[in-house]
């Protein structure tokens, strides 16, 4: 007997169900990121994006399609912005590659706390949040194979998890302390660019 797959979410078909969409998708992250999973409900969604609970369900048949929905959204848009920095890294320098890094996580931070949440609330969450860390780990590894057209070190990956850390640090950091955000952009480039050059320099 086969077991039923689980509701997926509905592609809109016009450009109005797309718009709808996107807000309650957006208004959802929001939500889960502030307030966790279990807490938030799809009538507290509906409510908070203006939406109709009956269209809500039409787009999203349950919760878990939704959050699936977000997860998948932020896999996609973490992967594009991972190729933009690589792509950066094939002609830029490292202050302008330690920009790009810092920019990438501070666009990507309440999308990634609440596809972090959502991950956390599966059983397979942890095979999620390693296969976010192993993509991470590859890019990051990329950008500092590229930068400048230097040599490659020999502990490339040492420095690509040294660069992994840090960043996730400065996202740390910019989420508790938001009235210092703008100083941070600054702060942040200073301290991921030595990671960046340091991970260019010929080993041995």
């Amino acid at each position: 007997m086969s077991t039923a797959s689980p509701p997926q979410a509905v592609e809109p078909k016009r450009k109005r169900g797309h718009e709808r969409v996107a807000i309650i998708v957006e208004t959802a992250i929001g939500l889960f990121a502030a307030d966790g999973y279990r807490a938030v409900t799809m009538s507290e969604v509906a409510a908070r994006s203006g939406t109709a609970i009956g269209s809500l369900y039409r787009f999203f048949p349950t919760k878990d399609a939704l959050a699936q929905a977000i997860m998948d959204r932020y896999g996609t848009h973490l992967t594009d912005e991972l190729e933009n920095v690589v792509a950066v890294a094939a002609s830029a320098s490292a202050p302008e590659v330690a920009r790009a890094l810092v920019s990438m996580m501070r666009g990507l931070q309440v999308e990634r706390a609440a596809a972090l949440v959502l991950a956390d609330a599966r059983e397979d969450g942890p095979l999620l949040r390693a296969g976010l860390r192993r993509h991470m780990l590859e890019k990051l590894t990329a950008v500092l194979a590229l930068i400048d057209g230097k040599p490659v070190p020999a502990d490339i990956d040492q420095r690509a998890w040294m660069l992994l850390y840090a960043l996730k640090a400065i996202r740390q950091f910019d989420q508790d302390h938001p009235a210092l955000s703008k100083r941070l952009v600054d702060d942040a480039c200073l301290l991921i660019e030595p990671l960046v050059a340091a991970g260019l320099t010929k080993t041995g």
